[in-house]
């Protein structure tokens, strides 16, 4: 399939640049490090759900908006109280796990090819001040990093779609969005982006019925593929 004229890329952060599990593991084997491998993926499964359920109720509109990181707070302390930790200072610093969560391998390297070529920008449903650190500890660099924050609700709401939209200044079928997630690039889709699914081993392959316009290995992969546009 040929790459799709644009000029600027999009891209998801959380799990397509970013291993979210493996960092947030890392933060609950910080704080219960005698703990069993079974406990710390319950814990790590209750934490996502949590995320995932309350961010589609602000989307839904039955709840009011929350940033990324108040909400991690409360995935935080379910995750505290089912481990027994009450020291407050061991659940302040859980919190902030999604702060520091390593890059996949070809992330740093990848969006410095891109970025040689057209702007590059992130688009996270990360608040802006959880951004700022997540961007830092991975080493990601950006033309432009956005928070769904700015609008407030969160992906895959077409208000999030459109910051990036706004902020390119370019129709929004100039626009290619990247990520690992088949329901992320679905709500760009809705908005009139182009769309690349990037594989990851954390994310939400496509369907049969999904029709994005590039699939990618990697972000090397994708590099080539667009340099070939």
């Amino acid at each position: 399939m040929a790459a799709p004229a644009i000029d600027a890329v999009v891209f998801d952060v959380l799990g397509t640049l970013v291993d979210e599990p493996t960092g947030l593991r890392a933060g609950i084997r910080a704080t219960a490090p005698h703990r069993d491998d079974d406990a710390v993926e319950g814990w790590l499964a209750r934490w996502q759900a949590h995320v995932e359920r309350e961010q589609r109720r602000i989307v839904d509109g039955d709840r009011p908006f929350a940033p990324s990181d108040a909400i991690d707070r409360e995935a935080a302390a379910l995750v505290a109280a089912d481990a027994a930790i009450t020291e407050p200072d061991a659940v302040a610093t859980l919190a902030t796990a999604g702060q520091r969560l390593p890059p996949w391998p070809d992330s740093v390297t990848g969006l410095a090819r891109l970025a040689e070529r057209l702007p590059v920008i992130g688009l996270s449903n990360a608040s802006r001040s959880a951004l700022l650190r997540l961007n830092a500890h991975a080493g990601l660099r950006w033309h432009q990093a956005l928070s769904a924050e700015s609008a407030g609700t969160y992906k895959p709401a077409p208000a999030v779609y459109r910051l990036a939209v706004d902020v390119a200044a370019r129709p929004p079928e100039r626009l290619l969005m990247v990520a690992a997630h088949a329901w992320d690039l679905r709500g760009a889709q809705a908005v009139g982006l182009r769309t690349a699914y990037v594989a990851r081993p954390v994310g939400d392959p496509p369907t049969a019925d999904d029709r994005f316009d590039l699939h990618a290995d990697g972000l090397d992969d994708l590099a080539d593929q667009l340099g070939r546009a």
